[in-house]
């Protein structure tokens, strides 16, 4: 099995605990962080911070790790935080609505790190319900 290529660093400061990831969290690396998160939680940690700031890349198994540490510490009375994102994550947790889960900002929100990404193009109403009758063929009715 290859060493993931993905480092962990965690201060603890009483109930609080900053943890720094640094590389790459895939399929690979993942369970490495979600251990640690786990470690907190069982060591009485109830406020997590986690800053991705050298993180390089996050894939779709980092972000299930983050949702399942941030149910399970808010199931324990804590609360877990992601802070710096990379882009492409910030851009996963908006398009997932998971933003305001892990981020702490309000649902429909762009994070900060797209501030200068375009929005997605507002969604039209949908159109007026058109009775069916109507909108079949003469002969089909």
């Amino acid at each position: 099995m290859p060493i993931p290529q993905l480092t962990v660093y965690r201060h603890d400061r009483r109930e609080r605990a900053l943890v720094t990831l640094a590389g790459e969290i895939d399929l690979e690396s993942a369970p490495l962080v979600r251990t640690v998160l786990a470690e907190c939680l069982h060591d009485g940690i109830r406020t997590i911070d986690i800053d991705l700031t050298l993180v390089t890349f996050c894939d779709c198994s980092g972000l299930n790790v983050f949702l399942y540490a941030a149910q399970r510490t808010t199931e324990a009375g804590g609360a877990l935080r992601l802070h710096n994102p990379p882009a492409m994550l910030a851009l996963v947790l908006e398009l997932t609505g998971s933003g305001f889960l892990l981020l702490g900002i309000p649902f429909g929100r762009l994070p900060p790190l797209l501030e200068g990404v375009p929005a997605p193009a507002a969604q039209t109403p949908p159109p007026r319900p058109v009775p069916l009758a109507s909108a079949l063929p003469r002969e089909v009715r």
